[in-house]
């Protein structure tokens, strides 16, 4: 495994490839983000107050926007504060963990300065306490079986606390176990039909656990294909019939990290971004359908942007309705 944290080394590559957009064009979907954002610091979904996986969200793209005044690290670092982590489940708490991180590097709180100097010995043991028999993570201490996902998400969390995973074999035994057929991986061990973004997850694990070898490229390869939609971009899986912004993110990433976007037409994954999903006011939505943007899938489509370093794209037409 690398010594970076994939998350950090992530932002830096979306965040060089959003330079080369305009600067009117980074600012109106920065300006779209912190429309999102509550008088409490935090940043809401689509509906509700303020929610910590969102905040986390909007951190993330903020950050590669071109980063967070002080002020505004301040602001949601206070946010953030209010959160206990020994309460949290894995999926709140990376992204307490993450955006905790990241408003502190731009002058916001430290939030492990009340905290015991063992600190991350205390996250992951934490961590450790819903690691599933099968050798996987699950969400919670009730999880019986390994959650694809969650494997993913803990050991991104081992990452920004600079740490490996326990008993790595037996975790990519764990994730080769939920590969099927057609090269893809599942979320979950009785599910039949892979997943992109269980695929995605895989993949990266295998590729940082120090498991990835040719026949896996191989088979991410044929994957892929078979979830390319006529739109231009990818589907979450074979049976649903149109592509959305965070399996796109997800599908061009992980044919980026494997070298397999050599052979790839990226001209029409922009053009699904750009055409079908971005908005002329601000934002992304989720997918041709979707009726409204939030800061997760914003994230998304300015990842798929910042992945393709898309340096001369015009400026978006009013989505299709």
């Amino acid at each position: 495994m690398t010594n970076d944290p994939y998350l950090i080394s992530l932002g830096t590559r979306v965040t060089t490839g959003l330079a080369r957009l305009e600067p009117e064009r980074r600012e109106r979907h920065r300006r779209f983000v912190l429309s999102r954002q509550q008088r409490d610091g935090g940043f809401k979904g689509r509906e509700g107050d303020s929610d910590l996986y969102y905040t986390s969200f909007a951190v993330r793209g903020l950050a590669v926007l071109g980063g967070l005044t002080t002020d505004e690290a301040q602001q949601i670092g206070r946010f953030i504060g209010t959160f206990d982590w020994r309460t949290l489940h894995v999926v709140d708490l990376i992204s307490w963990l993450y955006a905790a991180l990241v408003t502190q590097t731009f002058g916001g709180p430290d939030p492990f300065a009340n905290e015991p100097t063992d600190w991350p010995d205390q996250i992951a043991a934490k961590l450790e306490s819903v690691r599933t028999p099968d050798g996987g993570y699950a969400k919670s201490t009730e999880g019986a079986i390994g959650s694809t996902y969650h494997s993913f998400l803990t050991v991104m969390t081992y990452e920004l606390l600079c740490r490996k995973p326990p008993k790595p074999n037996k975790l990519g035994q764990f994730l080769f176990d939920r590969q099927r057929d057609d090269g893809g991986f599942v979320e979950i061990a009785p599910m039949k039909t892979s997943g992109t973004n269980p695929t995605a997850a895989a993949a990266v694990l295998l590729k940082r656990l120090g498991f990835a070898d040719e026949q896996l490229s191989t088979d991410l390869r044929d994957f892929l294909k078979q979830v390319r939609s006529d739109e231009g971009g990818f589907q979450a899986n074979t049976r649903i019939p149109f592509a959305d912004g965070l399996s796109t993110f997800t599908s061009l990433l992980v044919a980026q990290d494997f070298g397999l976007d050599n052979s790839m037409d990226l001209v029409p994954i922009e053009a699904f971004i750009t055409q079908q999903l971005e908005f002329p006011t601000g934002g992304f939505r989720g997918a041709s359908w979707d009726e409204q943007a939030d800061v997760e899938y914003t994230f998304y489509g300015l990842g798929v942007l910042g992945l393709l370093g898309a340096a001369t794209s015009p400026s978006p037409p009013e989505p299709a309705q």
